[in-house]
C-alpha cells in the first residue's frame, strides 16, 4: 500500500480547502456528479496529444452527508470502439496518479489495445489535484516506511482537516463507479497494480456485476495490507538469499542482516532503503556486502547506502501524495490499537504491548526485530492521526465474483510479497498464477523477463 511503496517527495501550501475539492456554499448549488452524461471536456492530452484527456464530477461525500464535490481527471486512448471495451488500470501507493502515466502503461499494454481502450484516471487527492502536506512529503517522500516528524504529521491533518475520512478506498470504489456510468460500460476490465491491486479487489466485492476480468500485479490482499510487515520481514531472507545465489555472492545476507539488526537497531531504516532499491535493481547488487561489513562492525558501507537511498525518493506530491497516502491508510488500516476512530490517547499503550509480544515471538519478525515491525513511517503517522470515523469494509473473508482472474507477482518483491499473492489466490474461484523469476515490484512496467506481460496479454486476449 503500499503498499504497497512508492517512489516520491516534497511540497508546500497549507490551505483552507484541499486541493481539487470545490466545496459548495448555501448559495450554490452542487454540481452534478458525472454520470451517463460522459466524461467532460474532452481534448488531446497536454504534452500526449495521441490520448483523450478529461474529467469526471464526484461528490466528495458518496452519503451526501457533507456538501462539495471533486474534480477527478481522466485518460484515454482514442478507439472508442474497442471490441472487449475498456480496460481501466489502476495506479499504487495509495497517492499516485494515473493520468501522467498514460503513455507508459500504453507502451507495456500496446498488444492488447486494439481489442480494448485504455482508460486512466487519478484518484481523489492524487496528481495534479494532489493533497499537498510539504512536511510529510518532505519527511517521508516516496516510502511507506521513513519515520516523520510528529509535527508533519499533526501539519498535514490540520491541512486535511475533517476532510480527511473522505479519502479512504471506500471513496475512490465509489467514484471507480461514477467513471464507469461515465464511460457508459457495463462492465469492466481492470488492471491494477500494487495498492491498486487492493482497489481492484475491493470494486469487484462491491461492484460484482460490473466486472469482466481483473488483473492484479503485485498483490495487496483484499484484507489490506498489515501495518506491522509481518509478512515482508520474513520474506527479506528468502528475496536476499535468491538474489545473492542468482549473483554469486558467498556470504548470507539474512544472517547478516539478523546481526546488524541486533547490533545498531536499524532495521526500520534498512528495510526502508531495500524495499527502495528494489526497484533500482531486483538483483540488491551490493546490498550482501554492505550487510556482511556492517555484521561484522563496519556499517560505513550500509549507511552511505541507506542515505543515498533515502535521497533518491524524494519527489514532488503530483507524483505521490504522502498526504493522501495518509488519509488513505489511516482511513482503512486496522493497527494494534484498533482503527482511526479509537482514541488517540491509548493507541501508544497498544502498540508497545505488541512490541512486546513480538519480541517474545521473534521469529515473526527474523530477521528483524520487533522494533522494526512497530516502527515503520506509515504505522507511526496513523498512531498520530487524530481520530476519525471510518467507513465500513467488505467482509474479509468474501470471495471475489467468479470471473476470470489474473495474479501476477516477482519473487524479489519485497513491497508486495508473494506471500500475500498466494493470500488473496484463496479468495479466487479459479487463479491464474503467475510468478516472474528475477521481478521485483510492477511487473509489467519494470520486469526485464517478459513472461509476465505475456500471461497478461494471453489472459486478455483470450
Amino acid at each position: 500500500m503500499t503498499s504497497t511503496r512508492g517512489r516520491l517527495a516534497a511540497l508546500l501550501g497549507a490551505v483552507a480547502v484541499i486541493a481539487g475539492t470545490t466545496l459548495a456554499t448555501p448559495a450554490v448549488a452542487d454540481p452534478a456528479p458525472s454520470a451517463a452524461g460522459g466524461v467532460a471536456g474532452q481534448a488531446p492530452c497536454q504534452g500526449a496529444p495521441e490520448f483523450i484527456c478529461g474529467s469526471i464530477t464526484v461528490p466528495l461525500d458518496h452519503s451526501g452527508a457533507a456538501p462539495g464535490t471533486l474534480t477527478l481527471d481522466v485518460a484515454m486512448t482514442g478507439n472508442t470502439d474497442a471490441p472487449k471495451g475498456d480496460l481501466l488500470f489502476l495506479t499504487g501507493g495509495p497517492g499516485q496518479p494515473g493520468v501522467p502515466l498514460i503513455r507508459r502503461v500504453a507502451s507495456k499494454l500496446q498488444p492488447v489495445l486494439k481489442d480494448y481502450r485504455l482508460v486512466m484516471f487519478d484518484q481523489r487527492g492524487t496528481g495534479e489535484r494532489a493533497i499537498r502536506c510539504p512536511g510529510l512529503q518532505e519527511d517521508m517522500g516516496s516510502s511507506d516506511l521513513a519515520v516523520p516528524r510528529k509535527q508533519s504529521i499533526a501539519d498535514c491533518a490540520a491541512i486535511l482537516g475533517p476532510n480527511a475520512r473522505y479519502y479512504s478506498t471506500a471513496d475512490t470504489v465509489a467514484d471507480m463507479d461514477v467513471l464507469r456510468r461515465a464511460l457508459g460500460d457495463k462492465r469492466l476490465t481492470i488492471d491494477g497494480v500494487s495498492y491498486g491491486t487492493f482497489v481492484a479487489e475491493r470494486y469487484a466485492l462491491a461492484q460484482p456485476a460490473h466486472v469482466a476480468k481483473l488483473v492484479l500485479d503485485s498483490v495487496v490482499p483484499q484484507q489490506g495490507y498489515d501495518p506491522l510487515d509481518l509478512g515482508a520481514l520474513p520474506a527479506t531472507a528468502r528475496v536476499l538469499r535468491a538474489a545473492c545465489a542468482a549473483t554469486g555472492c558467498t556470504t548470507d545476507p539474512a544472517e547478516d542482516l539478523a546481526a546488524t539488526v541486533r547490533r545498531y537497531g536499524n532495521g526500520v531504516r534498512i528495510l526502508d532503503a531495500i524495499t527502495s532499491y528494489e526497484f533500482a535493481d531486483p538483483n540488491y547488487g551490493g546490498v550482501p556486502e554492505a550487510l556482511h561489513e556492517a555484521a561484522n562492525g563496519k556499517p560505513e558501507k550500509l549507511d552511505a547506502f541507506i542515505d543515498t537511498v533515502h535521497q533518491n525518493d524524494a519527489a514532488p506530491a503530483e507524483f505521490l501524495s504522502q498526504g493522501l497516502h495518509a488519509a488513505t491508510l489511516c482511513g482503512d488500516g486496522n493497527y494494534p490499537w484498533g482503527t482511526s476512530d479509537t482514541p488517540v490517547a491509548g493507541r501508544a499503550a497498544a502498540l508497545e504491548r505488541t512490541r512486546r509480544s513480538l519480541a517474545e515471538e521473534p521469529e515473526q519478525t527474523w530477521p528483524y526485530d520487533a522494533a522494526t515491525a512497530t516502527g515503520g513511517g506509515s504505522l507511526l503517522v496513523c498512531l498520530d492521526w487524530p481520530r476519525m470515523p471510518v467507513p465500513p469494509a467488505p467482509p474479509e473473508h468474501r470471495k471475489l465474483p467468479n470471473v476470470p482472474v489474473l495474479l501476477l507477482g516477482g519473487d524479489r518483491d519485497l513491497s508486495t510479497p508473494y506471500e500475500w499473492l498466494f493470500r488473496e489466490a484463496e479468495f479466487v474461484h479459479k487463479p491464474e498464477i503467475v510468478i516472474v523469476p528475477g521481478a521485483s515490484h510492477s511487473v509489467q512496467s519494470r520486469a526485464v523477463n517478459p513472461l509476465g506481460r505475456q500471461a497478461v496479454y494471453d489472459f486478455l486476449l483470450g
